[in-house]
């Protein structure tokens, strides 16, 4: 892959999804995967033909094994520090009657929340075309804030360009205490993704009656010049140079909608440093977002060019 490299870091964890529908309690098996936001948008642009780095850190044990290989696999630079001394974090996900998506984590104390700005390659931050972020990492503990931190002063300081993913996680940190790193997070930042709640969140805006414009400027009051909206089953709107551009989603049947925020962004991102227009980028982020909810897992469904271009092509709802 040749072109413009994004450098992203977070956890990536142990996956352990229920194969069928129902209560965990009562589901006869669990398959082994891997997963975590960041690395699903590595995977996203990676498939994209985007070059990527992802840097982590990992246990010295099988699931790191794993992690490891699995992202190796989809063509991603893979720059881990495996921690002897801390496992590699894991998830549970089980599919609820009625539809619903249910995430257990097991990270605390993990070796992904032991993440360091020693573990961060300045020169490799500095010659990257983007830096990708998201709020997940700052909420795993001291050590990974102020590894995000450090990444996003080195980008910044070398004119790269830098992307934040608000991605509020409350099973990790409440909102009073993740709305101040957060909102710091997004001053910082070139372009920033946040859901209509996470705006609010940033922004100290009450969600009522807010649009999405509404939301985005307030965003980029912050200091971004990019502020994409994500609004689900409703698309998405993206606010550049004051001008509001709004995209609806592509109607699919939703297998497992866990990662679909991720395919999103990966796949604006791919566009916006292939030098694409924001129609554009908004058009192939909410194809792709559509297109991995179609498939169980995280990343599995993450689509390539060529997927894409068939998509488009047929114009036919997945189902």
């Amino acid at each position: 892959m040749n072109g413009p490299r994004v450098v992203t870091l977070g956890e990536t964890m142990g996956l352990l999804a229920a194969t069928t529908v129902g209560h965990l309690r009562h589901v006869p098996q669990i398959a082994l995967g891997v997963g975590g936001a960041e690395s699903n948008v590595a995977v996203a642009l990676a498939r994209l033909d985007t070059p990527v780095t992802w840097i982590g850190r990992v246990g010295a044990d099988s699931v790191g094994d794993r992690v490891v290989r699995e992202l190796t696999a989809e063509g991603i630079d893979v720059r881990a520090v495996r921690d002897d001394g801390a496992p590699t974090g894991l998830m549970l996900k089980e599919r609820l009657p009625g539809g619903a998506v249910k995430v257990w984590y097991y990270r605390s104390g993990s070796a992904g929340s032991r993440l360091a700005p020693g573990d961060v390659d300045p020169e490799l931050v500095a010659g990257a075309r983007l830096l990708h972020v998201t709020g997940i990492t700052p909420a795993l503990g001291e050590s990974a804030a102020a590894a995000v931190s450090y990444a996003v002063d080195v980008a910044r300081s070398h004119g790269v360009t830098v992307s934040v993913d608000v991605n509020h996680r409350s099973a990790l940190w409440p909102p009073e205490r993740a709305a101040p790193v957060l909102r710091d997070l997004v001053t910082r930042a070139d372009l920033v993704f946040a859901g209509d709640d996470e705006a609010c969140l940033v922004t100290g805006l009450d969600s009522a009656d807010r649009t999405a414009e509404e939301l985005a400027r307030s965003l980029t009051a912050l200091g971004p010049a990019v502020a994409v909206v994500k609004l689900g089953a409703e698309g998405a709107m993206a606010l550049v140079d004051g001008v509001p551009h709004h995209r609806a989603a592509v109607p699919v049947q939703v297998t497992d909608p866990v990662g679909a925020g991720d395919a999103f962004v990966g796949a604006y991102l791919s566009e916006f440093l292939a030098g694409a227009d924001v129609e554009q980028c908004l058009a192939t982020a909410v194809l792709a977002g559509a297109m991995v909810c179609t498939v169980p897992g995280d990343w599995e469904g993450m689509p390539s060019r060529t997927a894409l271009a068939g998509r488009q092509a047929t114009g036919d709802v997945l189902r």
